[in-house]
Formats: C-alpha cells, structure tokens, sequence
C-alpha cells in the first residue's frame, strides 16, 4: 500500500527541520507566539484558531470519533495554553502543537478503553438515536468510514505515525520530532501499520458498515 486517501479537510503545515540538519525556515507563528506570551489574549485567540481544523483532524483520525476527538482537542488546547509559557522555540509552535494533540489523542483512547460505549447518534439498537444525515458523496463517505474503522484497528503506535505521515503529509524527520522517536523507529511504524491496513482496505475486504464509525455532517 502506497498511501492513504490525504485528508484534504486540514492542510498539514511545514514544519521546521528536525533530526535531518536541514535548514530551519521561519516559523510563521513567531510572531503569534512572542505577543500570546506577552499577554496578548487577541494573539493567543488567534493563534489557536489558526491551528484548531488540523489540530482536530489528527485527533479525529487517532480517535476515530467526533466525540472523543473533541475531548481530546479541548485537552490539547488547555495544555498548549498552560505550556506556553515554557515554549522554548526549539521546534516551530507547529510542531509542538501537533506532539500534544497527539498525546492528548492517545489519552483519550485510554480513557476510552475504561468506560463503557453508551452508543453513537445514527445507531438503530440505540434508543432514541437519530440518523445522521452526511452532506458528502456517498462514495466518498464510505472510504473515509473504512480508512477511520481500519485506524481503529491500529495499535496506537502504529496509527499515529500512519496519520501523519499518509493523512497530515508530514515528513519522516518531522514525525520523528513530533513523536520524539528516532527516524528509523518512525519508518519501521509506518511500515508495520501499512501492512496491517492493506488487507483491511483491500477490495472485497471492506469493513462492514456496522463496523464503521459515525461523524457528523
């Protein structure tokens, strides 16, 4: 398997040089970031904003569900406020922002395993559930539920380098330095959790669709 389908909802950002010695470009948060630290309640509303849509994509892709994805965010939104502060510019605020949302994600997916599943909107064994009616093409939506019930499937060590490498567009070294891993163990992830979507995303051997995760419009 080459790649994902790329979640075009949340462009990923260009972010700085990591464990490769490549040249640092300038962070375009550098600016945001000085006048939030500052004080700047505008600078830090603004800041958060401009990260939010791609900062919810990967947690929704980890997750693998609107839900928890909004938990998660909330979660990763309060740490990036309390931490900032201590936001030292080593890595580009992009960067790091990604590393806590992903950390927020993987949280949730433990707190998730702890509490028992009450049901989602649109499910018919659930009483009082209501359909969800999708605002996308079908088709569409259908491989979009198969690539989310496929990630869920995923060891959360594998689905987290496969989302941002094959649905953010994130580079190897830039994964590495968002997960704090050595390049290598990045590849090796990707690697291992491709193999393991392939059979799962392979014609004919589509999740069924009781299986796939419900999203809102």
């Amino acid at each position: 398997m080459s790649q994902l389908p790329p979640d075009t909802s949340a462009p990923a950002v260009g972010l700085d040089a990591g464990p490769g010695g490549r040249e640092r470009a300038p962070d375009p948060d550098a600016d945001l970031v000085a006048a939030a630290r500052q004080g700047d309640r505008r600078a830090l509303d603004d800041l958060l904003r401009r990260h939010q849509p791609r900062l919810w994509a990967v947690c929704r892709r980890l997750t693998g569900a609107d839900a928890d994805a909004d938990d998660a965010l909330q979660e990763a939104m309060v740490a990036m406020v309390r931490a900032l502060p201590s936001f030292d510019a080593r890595a580009r605020f992009g960067t790091w922002a990604y590393r806590i949302a992903v950390n927020a994600s993987l949280d949730e997916l433990r707190r998730r395993r702890r509490r028992p599943d009450p049901g989602l909107p649109g499910d018919p064994d659930v009483p009082g559930a209501e359909p969800v009616a999708g605002t996308v093409a079908p088709e569409a939506a259908a491989l979009a539920a198969d690539v989310d019930a496929a990630l869920r499937r995923l060891p959360p060590e594998f689905r987290g380098p496969v989302v941002l490498r094959d649905l953010c567009g994130l580079d190897y070294a830039e994964i590495a330095e968002v997960l704090d891993l050595p390049a290598g163990t990045v590849r090796s992830r990707i690697s291992r959790g491709r193999a393991a979507l392939a059979p799962l995303l392979a014609a004919g051997n589509r999740v069924d669709p009781a299986d796939r995760p419900r999203t809102r419009p």
